[in-house]
């Protein structure tokens, strides 16, 4: 089943980028994930293709209108990539012909679609993500999630956000990729396409090649090394020289846990149960069971 993702976005040249080369531009050839872009300007209501407003109760920047946003979803959601219907030379949605300001229809040629291969069964759901720094953070397990699923429609946002009607409205989920401020949503965007695109069947290679990877065991992954094995007097540690597989693993557990530990004490109070001591002194909290 190919994994298909839409993103609605006010910039769909900004796609597929990086998605287009090396792991993810070969899956996408192989017709392992498909990528279609939604202009969301397409869904406005006037001529102007308006798709923001000033902030109920004053304030600063522009926010994305509701209505224009759900017309949007709505669209993503009726109409898959892949089938023929998708996202258009000129940066326009996906689907039946779109009126243009003048009252014409705009041209519709199909983007980034893999070139066979049935696209997944209509009905299947998949979830609306609206990239913000107001979401939830997102993790390798929700990352699992979607890339087990038929796929996402991804909701890039611009200005000062989104119209919070539209989360209910719509059931979208609010995600966030990290505790920064983006000038739009098309990096998070890639970012979690990125993630989810690597996971599928077949693009890593073998089965067991994300295994130890950081967050996989819930612990960030032990250090590497490779040859030279001096380099400006830095060696790699003898034990990774030694042939003893028992050793070494032991030796990259210890490693993972305590980086995990020190680098990030939330993943490690999560691993283990127990509050890491802070730096005053206080008291470490074991959790109840």
């Amino acid at each position: 089943m190919t994994f298909v993702a839409t993103v609605l976005t006010l910039y769909p040249e900004m796609f597929p980028g990086p998605l287009g080369l090396s792991l993810a531009g070969r899956a996408m050839a192989e017709g392992t994930w498909a990528l279609d872009t939604v202009q969301i300007r397409d869904f406005a209501y006037d001529k102007h293709r308006t798709v923001d407003d000033t902030p109920a109760g004053g304030g600063a920047g522009m926010v994305l209108r509701v209505d224009v946003l759900a017309k949007a979803i709505d669209h993503a959601r009726a109409f898959l990539p892949g089938t023929g219907r998708g996202t258009t030379e000129g940066g326009g949605g996906a689907g039946a012909a779109n009126p243009t300001s003048e009252g014409r229809e705009s041209p519709h040629v199909p983007l980034h679609h893999p070139p066979d291969g049935p696209p997944p069964p209509v009905g299947e759901e998949r979830p609306v993500i609206a990239l913000t720094p107001r979401g939830k953070p997102l993790t390798q397990a929700r990352v699992r999630e979607l890339a087990a699923g038929p796929g996402v429609i991804l909701l890039c946002g611009r200005f000062e956000g989104f119209d919070e009607r539209i989360f209910e409205g719509r059931g979208v989920e609010e995600v966030s990729v990290g505790d920064i401020v983006l000038s739009g949503g098309e990096p998070a965007a890639l970012m979690l396409l990125d993630a989810c695109i690597r996971l599928l069947p077949g693009v890593m290679g073998a089965p067991s090649s994300g295994a130890e990877e950081s967050f996989e065991n819930g612990l960030l992954e032990y250090p590497h090394y490779t040859r030279p094995q001096e380099w400006e007097g830095r060696t790699i540690p003898e034990v990774l020289r030694s042939g003893d597989h028992a050793k070494i693993a032991q030796w990259r557990k210890r490693r993972s846990e305590d980086d995990t530990r020190s680098r990030r004490p939330d993943l490690w109070e999560r691993h283990t149960g127990v509050r890491v001591q802070s730096a005053s002194g206080a008291q470490r909290e074991v959790q109840d069971d």
